[in-house]
C-alpha cells in the first residue's frame, strides 16, 4: 500500500511492550512482503498468533487446468455455471470455480449466499471484484463493506472471511495472484504516493476503520491454500483461539476496497490503447478496468479498438455492465468472459468499427487481466464455452470450409 494507517491500540513505539488495562502483554506479529524490505504492518493480539493444535489436509476445489491447443479464441458464459438452487449453500471461498489460469494467476468465478469459513491465502494477493450483490469481509485488520462494483484487495496470507449482505445475490470474480497485487507503478511516485496523473488516489481506497474482536470460544478451523511440490493444495489448521484478536495495527500493508466507479478514465483524441485503463498489476500480469467514459473526438476518430495482436499477452475480459460496443453481434453479454491469446489478433465484431463512428460516449464496464504467459482453461471453462464464438468475425466456421480459388 502507498500509505500509512493506524487502526486501534498500538504503542507509541514498536517492538516495545503493549498491555492492555488489565496489564496482560499483547503479542506484536510483523506482517510483511519480501522479507524485512518492503511494505509491513505490526498487528497486536491478545493470543500467540503462532498457536496450533491441529492441521489435516484441506481437499480444494479442482485446481487443474489444460492448454488452450488448439489456439483459439474462447467465449465463456459464467453466468451459467451455478444453479439457482445450489447458491444458498456456497461460499465465496470453497465454492470458487477455476476458469483460468498459469503460474501467475488462477481467475475463478463464485455465485455465493451462504458465509464462508475463514480462510488465507499464502500463495499470492487475491483481489475479488464483486459482479453484484454486498457483503462484509471480516479479516485480522477488521472488517471491509463491499458491494457490487468493488475490487477487494486482500494481501497473502490475511486470514478473513465473506459474508454476503442483502438482497441481490453475490456474485464474485477472483484473481488470485502468485505474487503481491499493487497499484501500476507508473501511477506512483518514487516514494510511493499515488500521482496527479493516476487515475485514481488514496482517498478512493478504504481499509478497515475498527479492530475486529471475535467473542467466539473454543478452537477455530482456518483453511490455508498455499504452493506444494504438485502445484496448489489446501491445509486446515486448527487454533486454539479465534484469530480476530486483533486489538490495533500500524503500517502500510492491509486489505482495502476500491469501487471501480472512483476509476477517473482517460481519454483522448484518438483511441487510447489498453495501459490508459491499467489499474492494478502484479509478476507477469496487469488488470485494468473499462468504464463508462467520453471517447475520441479527432473529427475522423473511429471510437472502438483498431485490431491488435499482443504478441506478448493473453487478454481475457470480464464484461460486468452496460453495453460493450466492440462486442456487438458475438454473443458476449453481461457475465461473460472473452479469451482473447497471444497469436491471435483480436479486434471488434464486423459492423462494429462502421457503427462506433460519430459516437460519444460508451457505456461499458469490463475487467481485464493481460497475462505475459498463456493462460489454461479450467473446469469452469469447459462448463460454459460457447463453442461458436471463435468463427464470428468470419461469419462460419469449421462446417463451412471453403476451397480456395484463384492464382496463389
Amino acid at each position: 500500500m502507498p500509505y500509512y494507517r493506524s487502526v486501534g491500540s498500538v504503542p507509541p513505539k514498536r517492538h516495545t511492550q503493549h498491555r492492555s488495562q488489565e496489564g496482560a502483554l499483547y503479542y506484536e506479529e510483523l506482517m510483511g512482503e519480501e522479507g524485512f524490505s518492503s511494505d509491513s504492518s505490526l498487528l497486536y493480539h491478545r493470543h500467540i498468533p503462532s498457536a496450533i493444535v491441529d492441521a489435516t489436509v484441506w481437499e480444494l476445489p479442482d485446481q487443474t487446468s489444460v492448454p488452450n491447443h488448439p489456439l483459439r479464441p474462447r467465449h465463456l458464459r459464467l453466468r451459467t455455471l451455478f444453479d439457482a438452487d445450489a447458491i444458498a449453500g456456497t461460499d465465496v471461498v470453497t465454492g470458487r470455480l477455476l476458469i483460468l489460469g498459469n503460474a501467475d494467476v488462477r481467475i475463478s468465478y463464485v455465485v455465493a449466499g451462504a458465509p464462508s469459513p475463514l480462510y488465507r491465502n499464502a500463495i499470492g494477493d487475491e483481489v475479488v471484484y464483486l459482479e453484484s450483490g454486498e457483503a462484509s469481509v471480516e479479516t485480522v485488520f477488521g472488517v471491509l463493506n463491499a458491494r457490487r462494483g468493488d475490487y477487494v484487495v486482500i494481501p497473502r496470507a490475511t486470514t478473513h472471511r465473506w459474508i454476503p449482505r442483502g438482497d441481490e445475490v453475490l456474485r464474485a470474480y477472483a484473481i488470485e495472484a502468485g505474487s503481491h497485487i499493487v497499484p501500476a507503478k507508473r501511477y506512483l511516485s518514487r516514494f510511493g504516493q499515488l500521482l496527479e496523473s493516476a487515475p485514481y488516489c488514496e482517498r478512493d481506497l478504504h481499509g478497515p476503520g475498527e479492530p475486529l474482536l471475535a467473542t467466539v470460544t473454543g478452537d477455530v478451523e482456518v483453511l490455508v491454500k498455499h504452493r506444494g511440490s504438485s502445484g496448489v493444495v489446501g491445509t486446515r489448521m486448527v487454533y486454539p483461539t479465534h484469530p480476530f484478536d486483533v486489538v490495533g495495527w500500524d503500517g502500510c500493508l492491509y486489505p482495502y476496497t476500491f469501487d471501480i466507479a472512483d476509476f477517473e478514465p482517460l481519454t483522448g483524441r484518438v483511441h487510447q490503447p489498453p495501459p490508459a485503463h491499467q489499474v492494478f498489476e502484479g509478476a507477469n500480469f496487469v488488470i485494468c478496468n473499462f468504464v463508462p467514459r467520453k471517447v475520441d473526438y479527432h473529427p475522423l476518430a473511429i471510437p472502438v479498438p483498431y485490431y491488435h495482436s499482443n504478441v506478448d499477452s493473453d487478454e481475457v475480459m470480464f464484461y460486468c455492465g452496460g453495453d460493450y460496443e466492440a462486442r456487438k453481434g458475438s454473443g458476449i453479454g453481461a457475465g461473460s468472459v472473452s479469451l482473447h491469446p497471444g497469436g491471435h489478433a483480436h479486434g471488434p465484431q464486423p459492423g462494429a468499427y462502421e457503427r462506433s463512428i460519430g459516437a460519444e460516449f460508451f457505456d461499458e464496464l469490463a475487467v481485464m487481466v493481460d497475462t505475459f504467459r498463456p493462460l489454461e482453461l479450467g473446469e469452469g471453462a469447459f462448463a460454459c464455452e460457447d463453442p461458436d464464438y471463435a468463427w464470428t468475425w468470419a461469419g462460419r466456421g469449421p462446417g463451412d470450409v471453403r476451397e480456395a480459388a484463384g492464382p496463389a
